[in-house]
């Protein structure tokens, strides 16, 4: 039977490129996506043309009720999960620390970090062999925002993002003897939509020659590695990450 995927925020960037390449490699796609049903119907459409498996599928991953109902339709879809990729994230308009109000902080968190642990222990409670699982992969979407801070632009999107990192390391020792494997991958500068909603669409061509390779990554250079580390090649990798990032 071909191996079930779901790519959380999965109609944009690289979420839409971890999708196409997931059906390229045989999956079954399930696209998460969370009001761009236009975007998620495209990234659809792409994968069915080129003879794959797919569907979008609607839910705000930081409303338990409705990754609940997601999981769910899944199962009744295809009736099983082998892979996660937590890939939706939220960011804000640039600011200091000093700036941000409870608000806009709860609102990141929940996205990033509520929904994503949401999303983990509903793949776990299917993937694990402790649950009558067959085991399986999850790859957490981090960032290098992670380890370098954002200062001045997101330190909450960089505080949610170690907070990711967290999880992928203590999960994936708690599920390891279960047949999963969980790692990440942390995108550094990457040409995606991302930066215009933090207010500056033109982010990428600012501070690429900080980066070593002179140059922003695109999208699917991200989508590659998440694949590596859900693939056989990677059977003994856990609880580690790849840094995509161009030395930056």
């Amino acid at each position: 039977m071909k191996k079930t995927i779901l790519i959380t925020g999965g109609g944009r960037g690289i979420g839409a490129a971890c999708a196409i390449h997931a059906a390229q490699l045989g999956y079954q796609v399930c696209i998460n996506y969370l009001a761009d049903a236009a975007a998620a119907a495209t990234v659809v459409d792409a994968i069915e043309r080129q003879g794959g498996t797919a569907f979008a599928i609607q839910a705000d991953i930081a409303d338990e009720a409705q990754v609940e109902r997601m999981f769910a339709s899944i199962d009744e879809r295809f009736g099983r999960l082998d892979a996660l990729v937590n890939n939706a994230g939220v960011l804000s308009q640039q600011t200091r620390v000093d700036q941000m109000s409870a608000a806009r902080i709860r609102r990141i968190m929940m996205t990033n970090v509520v929904g994503a642990m949401l999303c983990a222990r509903e793949a776990v409670r299917r993937m694990s062999t402790r649950h009558g699982g067959a085991g399986g992969g999850i790859v957490n979407v981090s960032s290098r925002a992670a380890v370098l801070g954002a200062a001045n632009e997101y330190v909450d999107y960089a505080a949610s993002k170690a907070a990711l990192d967290a999880l992928t390391i203590g999960l994936s020792k708690e599920v390891a003897p279960e047949g999963i494997r969980v790692n990440g991958v942390r995108p550094g500068l990457i040409e995606t939509g991302m930066h215009a909603s933090g207010g500056e669409p033109g982010r990428v061509a600012r501070l690429a020659s900080s980066v070593p390779m002179g140059r922003g990554g695109l999208p699917r250079e991200v989508a590659h590695a998440v694949l590596w580390l859900l693939s056989d090649e990677a059977s003994y990798t856990t609880g580690s990450f790849i840094d995509v990032s161009g030395g930056r």
